[in-house]
């Protein structure tokens, strides 16, 4: 009970960070816009870290150091697709979308830049991505909601129920009162702590396991197949764990950010820092897992939590090798990684409630005021949904997270890949891909063909659709080519 004490302090204090740094974006928000997007005013340190911090959900502090210390090194080539697909999206698609989203009309939200874009007066773009958005991001937000409550529920032996409130209604409550500010400085600092954890605990890892030589001789003694990157895995699998990288391109969460840059010449000194902050926080958790095979090989006495749920790894560690106060600041870059990226999705999907459904459809004259007032009572409405959801903690609708990320990839990734990229793209191509992209992975995920991912087949005919349907229907009107020549001109200046 002692030893609980600091941890329980430590989280605490965090919590109450956090909610302060909420209110602090309340005060600072004086609009939609502010709520929204930010005012477009995020300098390039916070466009970095909250993009990143966005990304890595729990699954960095607690999936991928469990993948690894289960299967060896093989699980890394995940990290590495990942890598790759997140320095495209920040070298072409980042400072493009930026300033493709400021020249047509100043878009808000993904949906809206589409409609705009494209000069969809149907607004039929902007009713299909809303919904496809709608769809996937309450499924992920319950899956955040219940890897807070699994984290809570396993440090502190409270109820599972619990665990879920308390998990919860800290991110719902500083996301619904300070928007897009309270949530950008907050992943900043979440981003901070994981990283600061991510680079300790494997020195202490390695240390705790005699050095780099003796840990890597255990591991190998344990079983050789640990160090072998390959693994029996085929050509199939290695390209299917790398087509991760492939759903950048289409995350609204991370593309938001892109568009909330102060301005696009920020992008290039955030793209630096992002990526910096990302292969560090990746090795850190590969490195977390690889090792923690040597230490408690080393230690089977310590071993049985982590063989019952090999995603504890990280926790286990935290808690047996650190002082009480550090293993509490370390657990609770466990709730950073999981808090930043719920409070990230719960704002997208209220910004397509608000934006893209409630001021288009119910009301088009709707003061500035009213939306954002509007923007939270959302914010709270998805979170009733998502927390309902995640009451069962083994609802069959967590198993749609596993493709959620291939459905946002290839839906929307070449849509946005392609209009920010390619001036004669249409309406009518923009529908087909997203369409085309989304179905393919629902069908592919279904049926099961082959063990390849479904994000790459889906992304493929989803460039293809585009292609073959832009040349179909009316052309880019004038006003449309003239808007898009004149980002691409910002651009090359």
């Amino acid at each position: 009970m002692t030893l609980m004490v600091p941890m329980v302090v430590t989280f605490v204090v965090y919590i109450i960070a956090m909610l302060i740094i909420g209110f602090m974006g309340y005060y600072s928000t004086k609009n939609f816009d502010d709520y929204i997007l930010g005012g477009r005013s995020l300098g390039s340190i916070v466009t970095a870290l909250s993009a990143g911090a966005s990304d890595m959900s729990g699954w960095l502090l607690m999936g991928l150091p469990g993948a690894i210390y289960i299967s060896g090194i093989s699980e890394s080539w995940i990290a590495i697709g990942l890598i790759i697909g997140a320095w495209l999206n920040w070298k072409i698609v980042a400072s493009r979308l930026r300033l493709q989203t400021e020249h047509h009309n100043d878009a808000l939200t993904l949906p809206d830049f589409f409609t705009n874009r494209f000069e969809d007066d149907s607004k039929i773009l902007r009713v299909i991505s809303a919904i496809i958005i709608l769809v996937f991001f309450t499924i992920y937000c319950s899956s955040g909601i219940v890897a807070g409550a699994r984290l809570f529920e396993t440090t502190f032996h409270v109820s599972y129920q619990y665990a879920l409130i308390i998990g919860a209604i800290t991110t719902i409550v500083y996301t619904l009162v300070g928007g897009f500010l309270a949530v950008s400085w907050t992943d900043t600092v979440q981003a901070t702590l994981m990283i600061f954890a991510l680079i300790i605990t494997p020195i202490i890892v390695i240390s705790s396991s005699g050095g780099i030589n003796n840990a890597i001789s255990v591991i190998e003694a344990k079983s050789l197949s640990n160090v072998d990157m390959v693994k029996d895995l085929s050509i199939v699998q290695i390209i299917s764990l790398l087509g991760w990288g492939l759903g950048y391109f289409g995350q609204p969460h991370i593309l938001a950010r892109f568009m909330a840059a102060k301005s696009h010449h920020s992008i290039l000194v955030a793209r630096r820092i992002s990526m910096t902050w990302m292969i560090l926080c990746l090795l850190g958790a590969i490195s977390v897992g690889f090792f923690g095979i040597a230490y408690f090989e080393n230690h089977p006495e310590q071993s049985t939590s982590v063989i019952e749920n090999s995603e504890r790894v990280f926790i286990e560690i935290a808690r047996l090798l650190f002082n009480p106060w550090i293993s509490g600041i370390l657990l609770s870059a466990i709730l950073a990684a999981i808090m930043s990226t719920l409070s990230c999705q719960l704002l997208v999907c209220s910004s397509a409630l608000t934006e893209d459904l409630y001021k288009n459809f119910l009301r088009k004259n709707a003061n500035q005021n009213e939306l954002v007032w509007v923007g939270r009572f959302m914010v709270l409405l998805i979170s009733i949904i998502a927390i309902i959801l995640a009451e069962n903690p083994n609802n069959m609708i967590l198993s749609l997270v596993s493709y959620a990320w291939a459905g946002f990839g290839a839906a929307f990734g070449p849509v946005v890949l392609f209009s920010v990229c390619w001036r004669n793209m249409n309406r009518n191509g923009a529908l087909a891909g997203m369409i085309v992209g989304a179905l393919t992975v629902l069908l592919w995920k279904h049926y099961g063909w082959t063990k390849l991912y479904e994000i790459i087949p889906g992304f493929i005919f989803s460039s293809i659709a585009i292609i073959i349907f832009s040349f179909t229907g009316n052309k880019p009107s004038t006003t449309v080519i003239k808007r898009f020549d004149s980002a691409v001109k910002t651009h090359s200046e």
